[in-house]
């Protein structure tokens, strides 16, 4: 039963359970305007009452009878297949997908930023208690210039140092 209810709450399913129920209501809507609309529309032109029973064909069959190929009636059906899939698609589809890039670059732009409250690096911190004790001690070299962080300065006193290096 977990597993089941597992299943039924998973996000694509909910999805698609929603897409069924607006794709019923579409439905609904754009056969009512081809029926009460388009077919008489289309009728009209073909002389018929409905699109159903425009472009009809008949021809002679083995046994002697007739039978008939209703054109109109595909061409109804294909009408409102296209009807539907266009109500979906500007309706539906344009407004996700521009709401989606809009979504995706908003965030993009948000991880290019870095955030405000974020503390400086070990090395930064360093960096900048170097720079402040070398203007502080009234250093001739400006900040960042010079031998870099790992040399001594000129008046360091002499002595074995760390790793056999002459000054501390």
């Amino acid at each position: 039963m977990k597993g089941f209810r597992e299943f039924l709450l998973r996000g694509n399913v909910i999805d698609l359970a929603v897409a069924v129920v607006i794709g019923a209501a579409f439905t609904a809507i754009v056969t009512a305007v081809v029926t009460a609309l388009i077919n008489p529309l289309i009728g009209a032109v073909f002389n018929a009452s409905s699109l159903d029973k425009a472009l009809i064909v008949s021809f002679p069959t083995v046994s002697g009878g007739d039978t008939e190929l209703l054109f109109g009636k595909v061409i109804g059906a294909v009408l409102n297949f296209v009807i539907v899939a266009a109500v979906v698609y500007f309706a539906l589809v344009v407004p996700v997908n521009h709401l989606k890039k809009v979504a995706f670059d908003r965030t993009k732009h948000d991880a290019e930023q870095p955030p405000a409250d974020v503390p400086p690096t070990d090395v930064e911190v360093l960096l900048e208690i170097r720079d402040l004790l070398r203007a502080q001690q009234g250093g001739d070299s400006a900040p960042g210039a010079g031998g870099g962080a790992h040399v001594a300065p000129s008046d360091a006193p002499e002595g074995t140092g760390i790793a056999g290096t002459t000054k501390l």
